[in-house]
């Protein structure tokens, strides 16, 4: 396990705009850290500074606490998977995951017995004699998953390792990653762009966005807590619902008719201005009979078995998603009441998009 620590890291391609901007963050060992982002966010980028891939601007960044900014990657003792695999062609997979303990100067023994226990824990021991044309994408992301792990580096890089896959095949791998991380204590650092990913895998994550971090936190913490209308838009399958919204007396008026009550410490926080409303969701389901309600034309329906996700019209440009568990009835075209737990909503400043903390709203549910 290996600690990594960036400190203030920048990385210009040209000395005028910079792809990173003065990232700081600890990785601690042992952890499994998440880079997520759109593309293009400088997500692979920062790994490959890690890795010793790319050239650091300025900053610095510690492994074990030691400068690495001068290290050549074989000097880092870290092992990486990338997303294309890299595999050999011409060579099997026993002498692909055996290649880089070669280079090494590990005894041939030594080789054939890592090899055989990384295989049967990966289940690739019926496969070491086979090339990797002969293997389908699944069994050869193990293979370059194997390659890493039977270099026994403390510290292990993953650049979207799971891309080239199929969602039922990925959903698979993200188990097996995780729980081969937890068995071999391995820090790791995973690059994805799929926030379902960093949502299921990660101890932390961070989320960048043009180059600049977001947010930092464990998942539930960033889910729960969204530190301004990006995070809140790319965290959560579907995504938080945003809308503007603006203060009339002592109520919050989002679309005209939309109000919700707020506190002494809301009102003072956000002042005459314009807001930002967020609402996930989970947090918006039909009215019952005796609570206030609005209503609201149903625009798509999806069944998902488990749970239903209803897409409706709020406004005139605008269109919300509920997700509500079960199969629902509800039809496109259809009518509906809903109402929403003001317990649950966000405020974001409408100029900077950055998270309001204020004091909940009376415990109501507010009329929609």
């Amino acid at each position: 396990m290996r600690k990594v620590e960036l400190k203030g890291i920048t990385k210009s391609y040209d000395g005028k705009q910079d792809v990173l901007k003065a990232i700081d963050v600890m990785i601690e060992p042992g952890e499994f850290f998440v880079l997520v982002g759109p593309s293009g966010c400088g997500k692979s980028t920062m790994l490959r500074m890690i890795a010793g891939l790319e050239s650091i601007t300025s900053g610095e960044l510690a492994l074990d606490g030691k400068r690495a900014n001068a290290l050549s990657p074989s000097e880092r003792d870290l092992s990486m998977v990338f997303q294309n695999y890299a595999l050999y062609p011409h060579l099997t997979v026993e002498q692909n995951i055996t290649f880089g303990l070669h280079v090494k100067k590990v005894s041939k023994r030594e080789q054939k017995e890592r090899c055989k226990e990384v295989c049967e824990m990966l289940g690739l021991s019926d496969y070491m004699k086979r090339k990797p044309r002969e293997l389908s994408g699944g069994q050869r992301q193990r293979v370059a998953l194997a390659r890493a792990v039977v270099t026994q580096a403390p510290l292990c890089l993953m650049d979207e390792p799971l891309s080239n896959l199929d969602a039922k095949l990925r959903a698979k791998m993200r188990s097996e990653i995780r729980q081969l991380q937890r068995k071999l204590g391995l820090t790791m650092i995973y690059v994805t762009h799929d926030q379902t990913e960093a949502m299921t895998m990660a101890d932390r994550m961070m989320i960048l966005s043009g180059g600049d971090v977001q947010q930092i936190g464990r998942p539930l913490d960033v889910y729960n807590n969204p530190a301004n209308t990006f995070v809140a838009s790319f965290i959560g399958s579907p995504p938080m619902n945003l809308i503007d919204a603006e203060m009339k007396d002592s109520v919050l008026v989002a679309d005209g008719h939309w109000m919700t009550p707020v506190t002494a410490d809301m009102k003072q926080k956000i002042g005459a201005g314009r807001v930002t409303l967020g609402v996930r969701p989970e947090h918006i389901s039909l009215a019952k009979d005796s609570e206030p309600g609005f209503l609201v034309q149903v625009a798509n329906v999806e069944v998902l078995g488990t749970e239903t996700l209803v897409t409706f019209d709020f406004g005139e440009d605008t269109q919300w998603i509920a997700k509500w568990p079960g199969q629902s009835s509800v039809q496109p075209g259809e009518q509906i009441r809903i109402c929403v737990d003001d317990r649950h909503l966000a405020l974001f400043s409408a100029e900077t998009g950055e998270r309001i903390v204020c004091e909940p709203a009376p415990v109501k549910k507010v009329s929609l």
